[in-house]
C-alpha cells in the first residue's frame, strides 16, 4: 500500500545522518518529508537530494522574505533541485517574485500567513495590525493566493476559514501545529489533532517532534496514519 502523503514528517533533527536514520526507521510508512531552515547548515539540500533519489517527496521550508529580486534569485536556485514544496512569506510582492523564480518547474510555492507559534500578544510585540488573529490569517491567505501562490501554510484552526475562500478553490492548505490527541503542544500555540485538521480542509499536515522524539518513531507515525484513515 502506498504511504498516505497527507502526512508530512518534519526532519527537525541536527544533521543529514540523523535525518537519514529517521527516514530509515520510518521506512515505507512515510513518503513526504519537510526540511526546515534549522537543517540547512546541517546539509539540508544534500538530504533533500538523497530523499528525492529514494523516491520521497520533499517540502523545503525556508520561509523566504526579502526584496523581490533577491527572492526570485533564491527560488530560481532552489527550483533546479526538483523539489515539491517551498515556503515564502505571504506578502504579495514576495509571492509574485517566488512564482517568477520557479519558472516552468513543478515546484509549488506555499505562502506563510502567520506562524503557528505566534498568538495575538506576539503580534502586538511586533507592531502587527490589531484585530482578530484568524481574520488576519484569512486575509493574508486571500492576498497571497491572489498573488499566485499554489497554497498556504496556516494553523489547523484557520484551515476551514481559508478553505471557504473562493480564492482557495484548487489550492493547497498545509497545516503545521498538529499534535496527536492528548499530545504536548510544545512551542505551538494554535494546534489541532490530525483528523480535525484534515476534516477542516487541510490537504497535508506537518508533524515533527511527536514523531521524531517518540520512543518508537514508526509506531508514532503509524498511529497518526491510522487516525487519518478515519477522516
Amino acid at each position: 500500500m502506498n504511504a498516505d502523503e497527507r502526512l508530512i514528517v518534519a526532519l527537525d533533527v541536527p544533521n543529514v545522518l540523523d535525518g537519514m536514520k529517521l527516514v530509515e526507521q520510518l521506512g515505507n510508512s512515510v513518503s513526504f518529508y519537510k526540511i526546515g531552515l534549522g537543517m540547512l547548515t546541517g546539509g539540508g539540500l544534500a538530504l533533500a537530494n538523497e530523499l528525492k533519489e529514494n523516491g520521497k517527496r520533499v517540502f523545503l521550508d525556508m520561509k523566504f522574505f526579502d526584496i523581490g529580486a533577491t527572492v526570485q534569485k533564491a527560488v530560481s536556485g532552489i527550483a533546479q533541485f526538483d523539489l515539491d514544496f517551498l515556503t515564502v512569506h505571504g506578502d504579495p510582492h514576495v509571492v509574485r517574485a517566488a512564482i517568477a523564480g520557479r519558472g516552468d518547474t513543478n515546484l509549488k510555492i506555499l505562502a506563510v500567513t502567520i506562524l503557528t507559534s505566534l498568538d495575538r500578544g506576539d503580534l502586538d510585540d511586533c507592531l502587527i495590525q490589531t484585530g482578530d488573529i484568524q481574520k488576519l490569517v484569512v486575509e493574508r491567505a486571500r492576498l497571497a493566493l491572489l498573488a499566485g501562490a499554489d497554497g498556504v501554510i496556516a494553523s489547523p484552526q484557520e484551515a476551514a476559514l481559508i478553505r471557504a475562500l473562493p480564492e482557495a478553490n484548487g489550492k493547497l492548505i498545509v497545516t503545521p501545529g498538529v499534535r496527536p490527541t492528548g499530545g504536548d503542544a510544545g512551542d505551538q500555540k494554535r494546534i489541532a489533532t490530525p483528523a480535525s485538521a484534515i476534516g477542516d480542509g487541510a490537504d497535508h499536515i506537518v508533524m515533527g517532534r511527536p514523531i521524531w522524539a517518540a520512543k518508537n518513531p514508526k509506531d508514532a507515525a503509524m498511529a497518526v496514519l491510522a487516525e487519518l484513515q478515519k477522516v
